[in-house]
């Protein structure tokens, strides 16, 4: 194993919230006349940033101003129904089958992200957490994640990231980092193969193919 460190992502990998990712983003279309969109659809289209998303999804324009307000009342739906929210199946296992330091970096509001991450038992399981410190989500990850080794003081050589998402591969490949993609988050697991990128079915064995790189 030549990486040391290992940065998981959140949403769709060590927390099984597709379908309330779904659920919000339709209650928030349907305050414009849009359509619902199923979770199959969801996972063939969705990329950052997500205003593109909302777009091809809307099938028009959208604006900074009109991304910003779906934006909050997607959230807004996403926290009435975090709480019947749990993490993925073998996430606990994953977590514990990796041998070096791990982080956790989130495209979540950090405020809310912290004490979220410890009701699911994983206080002091991190290294760092992060989560966004912006009032409106949607970019991409690249720079969050530049900015978050270097509060680790660890170079994207020696790190691993774990995601479900295109977006967090490109985040890895900015900084020099190896990335393996969950088939179980946001983006249909053919999209994640024709990557090129090492893909997994489990978050086991994600942490397993990590080791081997």
């Amino acid at each position: 194993m030549t990486a040391k460190h290992l940065v998981w992502d959140w949403n769709g990998t060590l927390l099984d919230d597709l379908h309330l990712v779904v659920s919000s983003t339709n209650e928030a279309f349907a305050t414009v006349g849009g359509r619902a969109v199923e979770a199959d659809e969801h996972r063939r289209a969705f990329r950052r940033p997500v205003a593109e998303f909302y777009a091809e999804m809307l099938g028009r324009a959208v604006d900074a101003e009109e991304f910003g307000r779906l934006d909050r009342i997607f959230h807004d739906a996403y926290r009435l129904g975090l709480t019947d929210i749990a993490l993925a199946a073998d996430a606990l296992a994953a977590i514990k089958t990796w041998p070096g330091t791990q982080s956790l970096l989130s495209m979540w509001f950090h405020d809310e992200l912290v004490p979220a991450v410890e009701t699911y038992g994983l206080a002091g399981v991190f290294a760092r957490i992060d989560g966004l410190r912006t009032e409106v989500g949607g970019d991409l990850k690249a720079g969050h994640l530049a900015r978050h080794l270097a509060g680790l003081g660890v170079t994207g050589a020696e790190v691993v990231l774990i995601g479900d998402s295109l977006d967090d591969a490109a985040a890895a490949d900015s900084v020099g980092a190896a990335s393996v993609l969950y088939t179980g988050g946001f983006t249909d697991p053919v999209r994640l193969r024709e990557s090129g990128r090492p893909v997994a079915d489990s978050l086991v064995d994600a942490v397993k193919m990590a080791m081997s790189l």
